[in-house]
């Protein structure tokens, strides 16, 4: 008589994937799998780990929980209807499932979130103390961070040698794992649904954002190959140069997938070079960007107070302005700059802004209105899909200037002669200011220079159809530049 195999269960978190999916190779190794989500407010609000800087309120966003809801939905019907979910404290949540299944050992894909981590080192000691093994496995970063250091031992703070000199020098990120076979565990009465949940706003201004995307694990792998295979100039094939330019086809839009772990960074890593035998500039710099996630990773893990605190700390005697009224008009897409308007429309609309536009419009918020890049972090953090703890972070910390790695807070993008750069047929400013139409390229992204007649044959009233500017972009850059020389004085 045979005895009844063993049950493990996965707990899924940032790895909503069965690809490439090491926690749960090792589950499905021998035992029946028991896969689990807990949403759970422990890693919302890790201020119960109790320390004299707690990090701050960390829990999703309105758009990032609109992607966690489909992609639950997702993995749901991937696993045939098998993801149990829960909602409440995980420690509770897993000794219960434990003593109901007999399972004595619990899988995760590590978290490389400062807090988390150390919630994770908590539940760890506490489920042992239970007779329970927690088994924790990288599978959500390229390399490790023992891995990336310094000569001396420390590690970077500069992107272009932590990449270069550090991960490029560090053995190469593993080959990605197939879908482990699986034997999975009934369905628990007990168990709730994606619905019961609560991750849907009550209004149902998520529908047209959502229905822009495939948010599933077949989705990333189709914007994955999507990617890599076209030619003629769009996807990866010009990458290098057409990320710049918002109109174009080239970004990879893999960032969501990414955050939520539905597909790897080693399969985005390493499926390109499968299709194309030579490591031309275009997946050079495509997998830097890669790199600069890592980079990302590390900075939080060195400075965990990234959300809040300034890496420079002489950014924090920085006097920044207040005015509601203008941090408003940001957040709406209401500048008067058009292309500025463009990328704020284009997150609101579809949960993604192109980086070139996140560069623009942090610019634009940080120097000429001079408005704290914490307002900017949190708007992010709220409306794009992407929201990446580390990643929005750092890039925000980096257009301010007061990052690590930061822009120098001489460089101040001029938001007319941008959009003349990198949307110079006008398309994706049209697209999303469609008030504007009609407008001449010429005055496309500076209609207050527009002479009347111009205007009135484009059927626009400045201040009534599109707003006048917030600020002038001279005077206001050269406020900027007066108020941030002070600091290194």
């Amino acid at each position: 008589m045979t005895s009844n195999p063993s049950v493990t269960i996965h707990l899924f978190r940032h790895d909503l994937r069965l690809a490439d999916n090491p926690a749960l190779c090792h589950a499905a190794d021998g035992s029946v799998v028991l896969p689990v989500y807990i949403l759970s407010p422990e890693l919302y609000d890790p201020s119960h780990l109790g320390g004299e800087n707690p990090v701050q309120h960390d829990g999703y966003g309105a758009a990032s929980a609109v992607w966690l809801h489909h992609a639950l939905e997702s993995l749901n019907e991937t696993l045939n209807g098998c993801l149990h979910l829960y909602k409440g404290e995980v420690l509770k949540t897993l000794t219960h499932l434990c003593a109901s299944t007999g399972a004595e050992q619990i899988t995760l894909t590590t978290s490389h979130l400062p807090h988390e981590r150390k919630a994770d080192e908590q539940l760890q000691q506490q489920l042992a103390q239970e007779g329970i093994s927690l088994v924790q496995i990288d599978g959500n970063l390229l390399w490790s961070q023992d891995d990336v250091l310094k000569s001396d031992g420390t590690p970077y703070k500069v992107f272009t040698p932590f990449y270069r000199r550090g991960c490029l020098s560090a053995p190469p990120p593993r080959e990605p794992l197939d879908i482990p076979q699986l034997s999975l565990h009934d369905r628990r009465d007990d168990a709730l649904s994606v619905k019961d949940l609560g991750l849907l706003p009550s209004h149902s201004w998520d529908q047209t954002l959502s229905a822009q995307w495939d948010i599933s694990e077949r989705g990333a792998h189709k914007m994955l190959e999507k990617f890599v295979e076209s030619a003629d100039g769009e996807g990866l094939d010009d990458y290098a140069e057409g990320r710049n330019f918002p109109a174009k086809t080239n970004s990879s839009r893999l960032s969501a997938y990414l955050k939520f772990g539905q597909i790897s960074a080693h399969t985005a890593w390493h499926y390109p070079a499968q299709r194309h035998e030579d490591i031309d500039k275009n997946l050079d710099i495509f997998r830097s960007e890669l790199g600069w996630r890592e980079f990302s990773y590390s900075l939080i893990n060195q400075f965990p107070a990234l959300k809040s605190t300034p890496l420079q700390s002489k950014f924090s005697a920085f006097e920044w302005e207040e005015n509601q009224t203008s941090l408003s008009a940001w957040q709406q897409g209401m500048t008067g700059y058009p292309i500025v308007d463009a990328g704020m429309r284009e997150l609101y609309q579809t949960g993604f802004m192109h980086n070139r536009l996140r560069m623009i419009v942090g610019s634009f918020l940080v120097k000429n209105l001079l408005l704290d890049w914490r307002h900017g972090e949190a708007w992010f953090w709220d409306c794009l899909f992407d929201a990446d703890a580390a990643n929005n972070r750092a890039g925000w910390q980096w257009i301010a200037g007061c990052g690590a790695d930061a822009a120098p807070y001489f460089r101040v993008f001029n938001p007319i002669t941008q959009g003349q750069k990198f949307d110079p047929e006008g398309k994706y400013t049209r697209r999303f200011v469609p008030e504007l139409k009609n407008l001449p390229l010429k005055y496309l992204f500076c209609p207050f220079d527009a002479p009347k007649d111009i205007l009135q044959q484009a059927g626009i009233t400045l201040g009534r159809d599109y707003p006048k500017p917030l600020v002038d972009v001279k005077t206001s850059r050269l406020r900027a530049l007066e108020r941030f020389s002070a600091l290194s004085a």
